[in-house]
């Protein structure tokens, strides 16, 4: 069995749906009451990594585990998180984590992952870490505005990075989850090349077929916007690879290539895919 946390989100939906399809058998976790409708044969189970000691009944009997840590995981104890796992006798862990780990290791951002990454490793031989940079899906912040308004609103307008789609992510790690082949790699995800969010907008309004207007912002006013609803020193890191990405971080990796025999997908192709929630 293998148990999935963060099961509702972009990469956790399209996960236990891969898995599901691969015919393995699947604990879907999430922290609240899930109101989509699960593939048939998985089991929902709701938990809470913030409380690790009510984890074991979620994972007796499992194989392995998708370990996705929210923004706010510096609230979490890495280390009562991986006794559980332990007790539980999860064998292999999948822990999702970030580019920003490895290209800003300085970053207070990233220093929760960080933590995670160092607790899953010290764990046991059985891990993957997979790092990758910014998700396709970030540009569902738009989606109200272009329905309303036919608007896009960023700062950096014209600064591109790899962004990658989280249905990449998903195949990746349900690859790792199922083959002890990927034990103890790291792998970084990005997508086939940099796409600025001017170019993003405009792939936005080809899928929809109608005309799109982007308005770049300030810093201080995407500042303004992101505080609302992630932490502060998130959204400063965020901030700082948008505005100000290293080469490495721009870099296209041939990770994703390397262990699903083809490339990734483009933003485009993820605008096609989700149209609907810009209509």
């Amino acid at each position: 069995m293998i148990v999935v946390t963060g099961a509702t989100g972009n990469v956790g939906r399209s996960l236990v749906q891969a898995l599901t399809t691969a015919g393995e058998q699947v604990t879907a976790v999430s922290r609240r009451p899930s109101e989509a409708s699960a593939p048939e044969g998985v089991l929902h189970r709701q938990a809470d990594l913030a409380e690790p000691e009510r984890l074991k009944p979620v994972l007796d009997g499992a194989d392995a585990l998708f370990l996705l840590v929210s923004a706010d995981g510096e609230n979490l104890n890495p280390q009562g998180i991986l006794d559980a796992v332990k007790a539980g006798g999860v064998r292999r862990v999948v822990l999702l984590s970030s580019l920003g780990v490895g290209t800003r290791p300085e970053s207070l951002s990233h220093a929760h992952l960080r933590e995670f990454e160092h607790a899953v490793q010290q764990a046991g031989p059985d891990w993957t870490v997979l790092r990758p940079g910014g998700f396709a899906s970030n540009a569902f912040a738009w989606a109200e505005t272009v329905r309303s308004q036919r608007t896009v609103a960023a700062p950096f307008a014209d600064i591109g990075l790899p962004v990658i789609d989280p249905a990449d992510i998903a195949e990746v790690a349900a690859a790792a989850l199922r083959d002890g082949s990927h034990a103890g790699r790291t792998y970084e995800l990005t997508g086939p090349a940099p796409v600025s969010p001017r170019e993003q907008a405009h792939a936005i309004e080809d899928a929809l077929g109608s005309s799109v207007r982007f308005v770049e912002l300030s810093r201080a006013e995407a500042r303004a916007q992101m505080v609302q609803f992630m932490p502060e020193p998130v959204v400063d890191g965020t901030l700082t690879i948008l505005g100000e990405p290293t080469a490495a971080e721009q870099r296209v990796s041939p990770d994703v290539e390397r262990i699903l025999g083809r490339g990734p997908r483009t933003f485009a192709e993820w605008a096609v895919r989700n149209i609907a929630a810009f209509r």
